[in-house]
């Protein structure tokens, strides 16, 4: 028995591979859903879209502060896992879902995967970053996405027989679901845009959305953009961010503000964007895939491979950095080469667990 813990948009988008395999090589197995995000947006409309059953379990956490919603996770998850007896628990990436669930799994002695091992920001600012490093070394396997995320736990002495180099599932997730996107999504339409026409933006990050200094210059920069290179800014904005700009009182003039989308709609979104402008370590992987430029709204990336393939550029959010950046960045030509790996991963993943 597999117990899949997620909590979150891109863990569900990159659990869903592993749901599919699961499902298809008849692997016993059950979800548990912490709640770490929880409306509709951010939510259940991923599991409708992706076609995938629902969470089993779901301990409907809620927001709060990093120490109140992990030890709300950590006393669920235990009982959860008291009930379900699983073999093994499988976390992914570095959200307080996947520390929750990786800290009751190891504290009764269950093997734990940990998907998306060996990422580093080399930022201990970031709680994500501790969060990463806590998990990689109390987990059992260690599914890395290339030889660079291998080489980061190598470096820090965690045993070569734990790690297995899988690929990254965004891959196959993307894949998988972006043709059913192009043939179902009326997103351009219903916004009026035309391939290559727009700039794509979201923002959602602590460190950036709960400070209004740099809140407000990205807000500016994306101003900015949208005059320099005369096309429409589109930004879903996430339920933090709206509140964090009704707090400060800041302006969103000038740029095209929707509310959030289906894993359809902002895939389409993505594939057809001039250049996408985010915070988000998901999405600098997806518009890597897609082969669309970005721009990275932060001083450092636990996904460093972009940078060096040229496909992804870091600029903080200073709005001159930005904007020099977008005009490097959408000059680009965009061959660069996919380091995430295939769309086997999660095959791979779940055969390695039966074994």
């Amino acid at each position: 028995m597999i117990a899949i813990i997620l909590g979150t948009r891109p863990e569900i988008i990159k659990m869903s591979p592993i749901i599919r395999e699961c499902e298809r090589q008849g692997v016993d197995y059950f979800i548990l859903h912490t709640g770490q995000h929880y409306s509709y947006e951010m939510d259940r409309i991923f599991f409708e879209e992706l076609h995938l059953p629902d969470a089993k379990y779901r301990l409907d956490v809620g927001s709060g502060s990093h120490g109140e919603q992990t030890g709300k996770m950590l006393a669920g998850i235990e009982k959860v896992l008291q009930i379900g007896s699983p073999d093994h628990v499988v976390v992914l990436g570095d959200p307080n879902t996947a520390l929750a669930g990786a800290l009751a799994a190891a504290k009764m002695h269950i093997p734990i995967c940990h998907i998306e091992a060996g990422r580093r920001s080399y930022n201990r600012m970031m709680p994500e970053e501790i969060n990463r490093i806590i998990i990689d070394h109390i987990s059992d396997c260690l599914c890395t996405p290339n030889e660079l995320t291998q080489g980061n736990l190598l470096k820090e002495g965690i045993d070569s027989t734990k790690i297995i180099r899988t690929g990254d599932p965004i891959v196959s997730a993307v894949r998988e679901i972006l043709t059913v996107a192009q043939e179902s999504s009326t997103v351009l339409d219903d916004l009026h845009l035309t391939p290559k026409g727009y700039i794509l933006v979201t923002a959602h990050r602590a460190e950036n959305v709960d400070k209004k200094e740099r809140l407000e210059d990205i807000l500016t920069a994306l101003r900015a953009l949208s005059t320099e290179f005369s096309l429409p800014v589109i930004f879903p904005v996430h339920p933090r961010t709206e509140k964090k700009i009704r707090v400060f009182g800041l302006s969103l003039e000038g740029i095209t503000v929707t509310k959030p989308f289906g894993y359809l709609d902002f895939l389409q979104l993505e594939v057809n964007a001039k250049l996408v402008l985010t915070d988000s370590g998901c999405i600098q992987e997806e518009a890597c895939i897609l082969g669309v430029p970005c721009v990275t709204l932060r001083d450092d990336t636990e996904r460093p491979e972009t940078l060096t393939i040229g496909c992804n550029v870091l600029a903080g959010t200073n709005p001159d950095r930005i904007m020099s950046a977008s005009q490097r960045m959408m000059s680009l030509d965009p061959g660069w080469r996919n380091p995430f790996g295939d769309e086997h991963s999660g095959k791979q993943i779940v055969q390695f667990l039966c074994t």
